[in-house]
């Protein structure tokens, strides 16, 4: 790196050309970056509700087919820097659509694939091409409106998860049941090369970087409060994943084990509730948002803690976990896309990968806990990262900032 590679973000970088006076938001051009999430959250997690028909379809254990998930993460985990930093010169539009064309070849060779080797590739590109979707998309949001609507139009933005895992998984892996999953990879394609006419005619163009004006990606992990919001999403995230990779032990004290199902809906339900809520009063809240959200989590697990093998009591607290978990994304998304200004591409690649690692982190911590002390220590092992966190965010004024910027 030269060392005006520094230098301060031109002005007009910073700004957005569209919708920047105005306060109507772009919704269509909103609504189709969710349907990309939407159908990224799909390509990731259905092999997990479809793993007796793609292991006996492929001739391999279920335990090789689950690795279809493992393979899809890594590969967001290593590929979403690099690609920013390769890419922060490239226009926006054509970089998003190639990110978002990536899952119609991808999911059209899953589909017609007989050969793991094959899958398992397809599988990994899969997962890049969600790695640099996901750092484009929190950014791409918020410069298509002005600033005080940029939490709005991220949460928007970020709809087409808390969907798809809450509904789309279900709905796709009961349709592999009945019709094969084949042909449920297959649909998948086809909604993406639909979603690409819709991008190309609703979402606004935008120039990349110029090489002279970027900050290295070093200098964006230095700018205030992106190193607070890095370390309080991972540790929300790592906690979350413990419990969640885990829920059907922790609930067999409660005599919920088999009710796992419902258990999952509760939260879904409750993560897709709250979420308007955040996307109404992120711009003007967000450091209030971010703490009641950490609070709410934290006095889940202290629920879960002491009253975790009563019915009730779990089901409180996984409604209560779900209000405080279901906008996250949106609100460590807009904390990033608000403290790197210009270098909100770079950011987001940093918040992609983190909350991979903390995903893949959280899956091993939990499996570590239940083999050695047994999963009733779980939400104690929560309120043990919960609580730093907490302080952190507290603390962390550049990241959390008191009132809108």
């Amino acid at each position: 790196m030269r060392s005006n590679d520094c230098a301060l973000p031109a002005p007009q970088e910073a700004a957005p050309p569209v919708a920047a006076t105005g306060a109507r938001l772009p919704l269509s051009a909103l609504l189709a970056l969710a349907t990309a999430g939407f159908i990224t959250i799909l390509t990731e997690a259905l092999p997990a509700g479809l793993l007796l028909q793609i292991s006996a379809d492929l001739g391999v254990s279920q335990s090789l087919a689950g690795q279809m998930v493992t393979i899809y993460a890594i590969g967001s985990l290593v590929a979403a820097i690099p690609l920013v930093a390769l890419t922060r010169t490239w226009r926006r539009r054509p970089l998003l659509i190639a990110a978002i064309s990536g899952f119609a070849v991808v999911n059209t060779v899953t589909a017609l694939s007989n050969d793991y080797a094959v899958t398992m590739a397809a599988r990994l590109l899969a997962g890049v091409f969600a790695g640099l979707l996901w750092a484009l998309a929190a950014g791409y949001a918020s410069r298509m409106v002005a600033p005080h609507q940029q939490g709005r139009a991220i949460a928007i933005a970020m709809l087409g998860a808390p969907v798809a895992l809450s509904i789309g998984i279900p709905a796709g892996t009961l349709l592999g049941a009945m019709t094969g999953w084949r042909l449920t990879f297959g649909l998948l394609s086809v909604m993406t090369v639909l979603l690409v006419g819709w991008a190309l005619w609703a979402l606004p163009d935008f120039q990349g970087q110029r090489a002279e004006r970027r900050l290295a990606l070093a200098s964006v992990f230095r700018l205030p409060g992106i190193r607070p919001v890095l370390f309080v999403m991972f540790a929300v995230v790592f906690a979350h994943n413990i419990l969640y990779t885990y829920i059907v032990p922790f609930l067999e004290p409660s005599g919920l084990g088999g009710r796992a199902d419902w258990i999952l809906l509760v939260f879904g339900t409750a993560s897709l509730v709250v979420i308007p809520v955040i996307g109404a009063l992120v711009d003007r809240h967000l450091r209030l948002l971010v703490l009641a959200s950490m609070t709410l989590f934290a006095a889940a697990s202290l629920l879960l803690a002491v009253f975790g093998d009563q019915p009730v009591a779990v089901y409180l607290g996984v409604v209560a976990w779900g209000l405080a978990f279901g906008g996250a994304p949106t609100l460590f998304q807009t904390a990033s896309a608000k403290a790197a200004g210009a270098e909100a591409d770079a950011a987001q690649s940093m918040i992609v990968t983190a909350w991979n690692a903390a995903m893949a982190g959280g899956g091993l911590a939990g499996g570590l806990l239940l083999d050695s002390i047994g999963a009733t220590i779980f939400p104690a092992a929560l309120l043990g990262i919960l609580l730093p966190a907490l302080i952190v965010a507290w603390a962390g004024r550049h990241g959390f900032p008191p009132r809108s910027r």
